[in-house]
Order: structure tokens, then sequence, then C-alpha cells
């Protein structure tokens, strides 16, 4: 080989490598795929007071901003205290959207329905967020006459100023799906989501009251802190169950507390992390890694909202534990927007903790995304919080990561695309656009919901690939996009997504 032919293989050699480097540091910094979710809460007080027109506006307004700073799902509350935020044939309209349990919105309005279309048509998911046990906080001072524990007071159990559905009961365990079951094939959601409370937050010198459930059918466990644990497995179970018999693509999500046992010596750490405060597995009766090691919830979220640095509950030391023993399923981060920015980071005290927490966060191998607590927090954009999401964590789109226990099997790809020019006369507006038909599907779960554009410039032949988020120009459930500028030379990309969010092959055109 001649010297100019070895120069020119070492030169290629060299920029193919460089390519491969750009493109593994942006997939880290920009990854393709990633939940990032954000909590809307009812129980927060920030319904009362307005009218449903107000409310819509509200909700709207922070939609639109949460879409902007690259929120791709939502957990949008509707069953607070055995309650619903949508019309419900089995509870009470919630008093935390009206002012008084039972009274439904003067319009008519449906929060749930509303919600769901609204984030469908920002490409948002829309997570379902129910309490299964928590029948009356202690600030709800009377129950409607359709509310389960005024039909049912057997059922449950006080403790302390709380009403609770004994997760003893089979009948509870029934009825808790029955109330899912509802939500589930009655609106589009694309997931059921619980939070933290299981059995009730430990108040101390207050027992719990189940002992004589205990003594009366024990089902073989000796220990009444084991049989509590296997009350809310077999829920978790069931529940799992019916969502996989029922729409199998809705997937299963839930948010525990932060810690699941303290293990502060570090000795055997896959019986817990290095911590010292509350716990899942103790305190709230809660085996989260026997759900799963079981595979009966698609996703979690533990409510990491301690700081780094944090005496009891060290941020990175919680990433680390569940990363080490919670990676079988998809494992987010619940990120507490206001505490993470009131704390500079104890290695770069001019900065708060933002940046240090999404270092860690996103060096985590199992770790897939995270989720904001709360909604309205990312919205007010303290410390540039939700500014640095815009412009750097969340610069580009991403797709939902895949759930191949569910389902792995991508749609087909688009049909007929082409380059057309559209003329508005009601308008007056004229564009041009890509457009596409919707590939055929026979089962739902085959079925394209949105397309996703990936857009080149025209000397970017080298990388026309699917691999690159920041070539992702738009994730859209239209089977058209329009083209702004001059497009000459561009490469255009087209694929399909199904709900679990497998992508198709691509289909290319060039200008």
């Amino acid at each position: 080989m001649s010297n100019r032919k070895c120069e020119f293989s070492i030169r290629t050699l060299l920029i193919s490598l460089s390519v491969v480097v750009s493109l593994a540091a942006d997939a880290q910094l920009y990854p393709k795929r990633e939940f990032r979710g954000a909590w809307i809460q009812c129980v927060n007080g920030q319904y009362l007071g307005k009218t449903p027109g107000e409310l819509r506006q509200m909700l709207s307004s922070q939609l639109d901003v949460l879409s902007g700073a690259g929120i791709n799902a939502i957990m949008f509350q509707v069953r607070a205290e055995g309650d619903a935020l949508y019309p419900s044939p089995y509870e009470p309209w919630s008093r935390y959207l009206t002012g008084r349990q039972g009274l439904p919105p003067s319009d008519g309005w449906d929060p749930l329905a509303w919600m769901v279309a609204e984030c469908h048509n920002r490409g948002m998911e829309c997570h379902a967020w129910i309490n299964p046990y928590r029948a009356k906080t202690a600030g709800t001072t009377e129950l409607d006459g359709k509310h389960p524990a005024s039909k049912y007071p057997e059922r449950v159990f006080q403790y302390d100023k709380l009403l609770i559905f004994n997760p003893a009961l089979e009948a509870n365990r029934h009825y808790t799906c029955m109330v899912i079951r509802d939500i589930i094939t009655r609106y589009d959601v694309d997931g059921l989501h619980m939070d933290d409370y299981f059995y009730p937050y430990p108040v101390s010198g207050i027992e719990i009251p189940d002992h004589a459930d205990f003594l009366q059918n024990p089902r073989g466990f000796t220990g009444i802190d084991d049989w509590r644990r296997d009350n809310v497995n077999l829920l978790i179970r069931d529940i799992h169950d019916l969502i996989r018999k029922e729409r199998p693509w809705v997937k299963f999500g839930i948010s525990p507390f932060g810690i699941y046992h303290n293990n502060p010596d570090g000795v055997n750490s896959s019986k817990g992390s290095a911590t010292n405060g509350l716990q899942n597995y103790d305190d709230l009766y809660a085996d989260v890694v026997e759900w799963v090691n079981r595979g009966w919830v698609d996703y979690i979220i533990p409510q990491i909202y301690w700081n780094i640095g944090t005496k009891v509950a060290d941020y990175k030391v919680l990433c680390d534990w569940w990363n080490d023993y919670c990676g079988t399923r998809l494992l987010y981060i619940g990120q507490d927007v206001e505490r993470t920015v009131k704390e500079a980071d104890p290695q770069n005290p001019q900065s708060h903790q933002m940046p240090a927490k999404y270092a860690i966060q996103r060096s985590e191998p199992n770790v897939k995304g995270s989720c904001q607590w709360y909604a309205a927090a990312v919205v007010n954009n303290p410390g540039n919080y939700r500014t640095l999401l815009e412009q750097n964590y969340h610069r580009y789109p991403s797709l939902q990561p895949l759930m191949p226990w569910i389902d792995s099997k991508a749609p087909k790809k688009v049909g007929r695309m082409k380059v057309v020019f559209r003329s508005d006369s009601r308008s007056g507006t004229n564009g041009v656009y890509l457009t596409w038909n919707a590939p055929k599907a026979k089962t739902e779960l085959d079925r394209a919901i949105q397309y996703v554009i990936y857009q080149f410039g025209p000397g970017e032949k080298a990388v026309v690939s699917t691999t690159d988020a920041s070539h992702i120009v738009a994730i859209t459930s239209a089977t058209h996009y329009q083209l702004q500028g001059d497009m000459r030379g561009c490469t255009f990309l087209v694929t399909a997504l199904d709900r679990l969010h497998n992508e198709s092959k691509a289909v290319k055109i060039k200008l």
C-alpha cells in the first residue's frame, strides 16, 4: 500500500472513530429513550376556589410549559381518598376538585377524559394516579353517602386521623381492582400509577388495628409483619394480572418511598441501603423488590427527594442502591424540584444540586429517566430548574423506554411518503408538508399511534440514521409534518411508534 493510500485509510478511520465517540457522548447527554414525567396532584389544593373553566385554563397552561420543557408523561391524580376526579359509578366526586365530596363540576366536566386528550394532543402519556388504601384524610370532615367507607364501614379501620381500607380484606382487593378496571376500560390512559401510601405511615404510640384479622386468617404466616407484606403483595399481583388481561398495553407503575430497607453498616447491601430513615419494607409493608423480581410492575419511581450529602439518606447512595437491586424492570428517579435547588452541590458550592443529580442519574446504567415532584414547581422554575431542562437535559425529544415483557414487536413502516403543497383557504395559509399513510395493523398492540421525524442537513449523509436524538424534530400523532424554511438538500426519516414505543423501520426522503 502506498503512503498516500495509507494516510487516507488512517484519516478515514480517525474520522469514523470520532463520529462514534461523538454519538456515544450525545447518547448519554441526549438519550433517545428516556421517561420524563411530572406529577400533577390534587391534594395540594390547587384546584379549590376555581371554576371548571379556570381549572382547564390553568392546567392547559401547565401542560404547555411542561411540554416545552420536554416532559413526556403526566401522572394525574384521580383518586386520593376513595373518591374520584372523573364520573365514577362507584365513588363520589373528590372534595379536592369542587370543595365538597360528592359535588360534581358545575359544567359536567370530566377531568380525566380531558387530561388524557390534552396529554395526547401534546404527545405526552397520561398515567391515572390512584391511592389504593387511603379512605379519608385528616382534612376531610364529611363523607358522601356514595363513599365506600359510608357503604362498607366494616372494610375500613381508623389510624390516627385517617381511615384506611383494610389491606387484609379480600373484598377490598376486589373493590380496588373493580375501580381500576373501570378506569382503564373507559379511558385511554397509558398507565395506572400508585404512589407511596400502602399501610399508613407510622405514628408513635398508635398500633395498626389488624391483630384480630391476623389471628383469624394468618394464611400460614407466623409473624404479622410478613403477613402484612403479603396482603400488599396480593393486591399488586391482582392489579398486574387485571391490567394484562383487560388492557395489556397499559403500564403499571408505582412510586415507592425512597428507602427500601436500612442497612447502615453496609454489610450484604442487597438487604438495603446505607441509610437511616423510614422504610418501605419495615414501616409501610411494601416489598418493592419482590414486586420487581416477580414482574408485577412495569416501572418504579423511588422518591429520592433527599439531596447529595444528606446524612440519613444520601441521594447518590440511594440511586446506586436502586440501580443495583431494582433494575430488572424500568427504574426512574423521583426528583424533588424545590429541595434540589435549595442546597448547594457539596463539590461545587457555586451551583445548586440539579447538575450533580442529573450526572449521577444518567451515569446509572439501569436508570431510564426521572419524574418531577411536582409539575407546578417545574412551571414555576425555581433556580432555573425548568430552563435547564429545556436547554440541556431535555433539549431534544425522547421516546419512551421499551417494555419488551409486554410487547417487543415493532409496527410496520409508514407508506406512500411524499412532499405536498397545501393551501388552506379558510386560514389563508400555505405550506409544504411531508405526508405519509399509517401502516396497517392486525392488533391494537401493533397499531401505530405516533410518528418520529428525523431531519438531516445537506452535508450530513454519513449520519443519516435513527440513533441520534438530536436529529428528532417532532414526535407527532398526525400523518403529516409541515416543513419550515428552505429544506432543499435535506434528508428526512419517518418511523412509526406503537403504544409501547416500539419503533418501525425508517422511510427516507430527500428534498
